[in-house]
């Protein structure tokens, strides 16, 4: 049974006459008898009942006639899922972020989209780091990701959606937490809160840099493995900590204090970062939202 065998035999269903449904058909009448014929052998049923004067069909035929408009329904189905995918109204797209830097601008897009292109599912994935976002985008098992690097990874493309500055956040109380602008050499004997040492944390990284350049190395007295739990610690005096000012705008800010730091004055950059040949339709959709809902900031 294929579906040439299918076609007949819904014309003739309908049409109930073999000549009527040959002309629907753009065929000859006999063709059209010897499929319906070969379509009751491969079936072992008989589906029509013929005379001279009249088509009828038989139980088996009535049996037939709903499956057989499932079939082509199906198959528009599969046409028109086909032809979607093709233009980007429909498909996945796994987008990776990390930190809560990220939560504003992850909102504006995926609100975007559900207006623009309904049928695009964003796949959101909490990763570490950058470096482990950028890893998963090159592998092909992620296709988006908002990273913050020092260096472009190759076979990267990538465009800057926030300019961030460092900053110095203190409880409230603190000596420094009165001041309009500090620098690390003011906080060398001052106990710190940090976010782990994984590879890929830029703000670690640009911390520990800018210790090491005011010419010390921190003390840190704890590890917290997000910026919640940071910001926390420093509001109850564990120790004050080095962070974005991004990250601070979407944590609680209450007992806390947010100082402008010297080593923040130049901009740090969050791109949205994709594989350079990536050719899926629903991503280039998702990226053209991007530069509705993110877009670059004016530097």
């Amino acid at each position: 049974m294929d579906l040439h065998q299918l076609d007949a035999f819904l014309a003739v269903a309908e049409e109930l006459h073999f000549g009527r449904a040959a002309e629907r058909l753009h065929m000859a009448q006999p063709p059209l008898s010897r499929t319906i014929k070969q379509l009751e052998r491969d079936l072992g049923s008989q589906l029509f009942e013929r005379t001279t004067r009249s088509v009828r069909l038989t139980s088996a035929g009535e049996a037939l006639v709903g499956p057989a408009r499932e079939v082509f329904e199906g198959c528009r189905t599969a046409r028109s899922a086909v032809r979607a995918a093709g233009v980007g109204e429909t498909g996945r797209v796994r987008l990776g972020f990390a930190g809560p830097s990220s939560y504003l601008w992850i909102g504006k897009l995926v609100r975007l989209i559900r207006e623009r292109q309904p049928g695009i599912e964003l796949n959101l994935q909490s990763v570490t780091y950058a470096y482990e976002a950028l890893r998963l985008v090159f592998e092909g098992s992620m296709d988006l990701a908002i990273v913050r690097w020092e260096v472009e990874p190759p076979g990267i493309a990538s465009r800057v959606v926030a300019a961030e500055h460092y900053v110095l956040v203190v409880q409230e109380g603190h000596r420094l937490s009165d001041r309009d602008e500090v620098s690390m050499a003011d906080c060398r004997d001052e106990q710190f809160v940090a976010l782990p040492a994984d590879p890929g944390s830029s703000v670690r990284d640009a911390f520990i840099r800018a210790c090491y350049q005011a010419d010390f190395a921190p003390n840190i007295v704890q590890v917290a493995p997000d910026s919640w739990t940071v910001m926390a610690l420093v509001a109850a005096g564990v120790g004050i900590t080095f962070s974005i000012d991004t990250a601070v705008a979407n944590v609680p800010a209450e007992g806390i204090a947010v100082v402008r730091l010297v080593e923040g004055r130049d901009p740090s950059y969050t791109r949205l970062a994709w594989r350079v040949h990536d050719n899926s339709p629903a991503l280039r959709e998702v990226l053209r939202a991007s530069e509705l809902a993110l877009p670059r900031p004016v530097i």
